[in-house]
């Protein structure tokens, strides 16, 4: 599956969600890192998922970039 996921510059670091898996978010010093820790965590986000016999989130969303 492949998931949209968003990186955002905060003041300190840098951080990565996606909108289709609530409550799955890392942080790191740079963008390459957040993105490997975000893999990490939704990795295990979704296994503890299918262990609890849960549903887990089909990717949904989609990005765009837009020019102004």
């Amino acid at each position: 599956m492949k998931y949209v996921v968003v990186l955002e510059k905060a003041e300190r670091n840098w951080a990565a969600y996606s909108p289709d898996v609530l409550g799955c978010i890392a942080t790191g010093r740079t963008p390459e890192e957040t993105l490997r820790r975000y893999q990490k965590a939704l990795r295990m986000h979704i296994e503890g998922l299918k262990e609890d016999g849960l549903p887990y989130p089909e990717p949904t969303a989609r990005a765009v970039t837009v020019e102004v």
